[in-house]
């Protein structure tokens, strides 16, 4: 192994959904401190008839990455196990990243120090707004460097491969929403313990953010697609449900959160006719156990 590389052998497991140029630019910054990357391409085929596939990697060929294009949208979940059980052999540790993340420098050589604590079954950096550098972390002055947490989000969550023989992949009938939520929910209960790393920020998108005012302030709010409410909805309140008796802090948090997400929905939406039927029937569905197929996006399979 180079010397360059951490002493423990990192795979870095990349999901990407129709990647633009950014996907290159994190294949080859991941491959400067981890042993092998593995992209996994959610992109769907045309649905045309033609067989041309552009490369996702525009051009870029090295023997330590592999591509995985099935051709078919199987949702976030289904991506992130392809990778899993597609890793190499000498794999002692799991990097996993999203198409457009932007890895500073040290960043994983820092999570990989972390988990020279043989306690630690979970690291994760402590992500910021890629576009204004603000910490999403609400109060972080009152958390120690390395922080114990329930959750850490996937894009630059560490892993060690030995939390798979607890938790063996991510829940695939979430599809996209709170997979990342579960899957460190199911390793808490099983005794992994996860940490944030506060000193190790990690630039990352949230999506569509934009500023409104609300009793003389501004406040920012994220905007997304009917499907993705209908999503975090359903997956968010099954949590709750299945976390009640585990872990009653958390449910409570998220309770609150989703609570004021629907509120935020309801007053600064401009589609709020549409989304907010999507995310009360997400709450329905959670109750009944059922799935809308409607909010299952153009071009995806779900096998949940």
């Amino acid at each position: 192994m180079s010397a360059s590389l951490p002493a423990v052998y990192i795979t870095a497991i990349v999901t990407a959904y129709h990647p633009d140029e950014l996907l290159r630019g994190v294949v080859e910054s991941a491959l400067a401190s981890c042993g092998s990357v593995i992209v996994a391409d959610n992109t769907p085929d045309a649905g045309d008839g033609s067989t041309a596939k552009q490369d996702p990697l525009g051009g870029l060929r090295d023997p330590r990455v592999t591509v995985l294009a099935s051709g078919r949208n199987l949702g976030l979940a289904a991506a992130l196990n392809q990778g899993l059980a597609a890793l190499p052999d000498e794999t002692e540790a799991i990097l996993l990243l999203d198409q457009d993340s932007v890895i500073p420098g040290g960043l994983i050589e820092g999570l990989a120090k972390d988990l020279d604590d043989p306690g630690i079954g979970v690291v994760g950096p402590s992500p910021v707004d890629a576009g204004t550098g603000r910490v999403y972390e609400t109060l972080p002055g009152r958390h120690e460097q390395i922080d114990d947490r329930d959750v850490v989000i996937t894009s630059g969550m560490l892993l060690r491969r030995s939390c798979l023989e607890r938790v063996p992949g991510f829940r695939e009938d979430f599809f996209v929403d709170y997979v990342d939520v579960d899957f460190c929910l199911r390793l808490r209960r099983s005794g992994v313990r996860i940490v944030r790393d506060l000193e190790l920020e990690f630039p990352h998108s949230i999506g569509d953010v934009r500023p409104h005012r609300f009793l003389g302030r501004s406040v920012s709010i994220g905007h997304y697609a009917a499907w993705r409410h209908y999503w975090i909805a359903r997956n968010g309140f099954t949590l709750i449900r299945e976390n009640l008796r585990h872990n009653p802090k958390w449910a409570v948090v998220n309770t609150l959160f989703l609570g004021r997400w629907f509120v935020q929905l309801v007053l600064f939406e401009p589609k709020r006719r549409t989304h907010t039927p999507a995310f009360l029937r997400g709450l329905r569905d959670c109750l009944t156990g059922r799935v809308t197929r409607r909010f299952i996006p153009d071009g995806a399979e779900y096998r949940g």
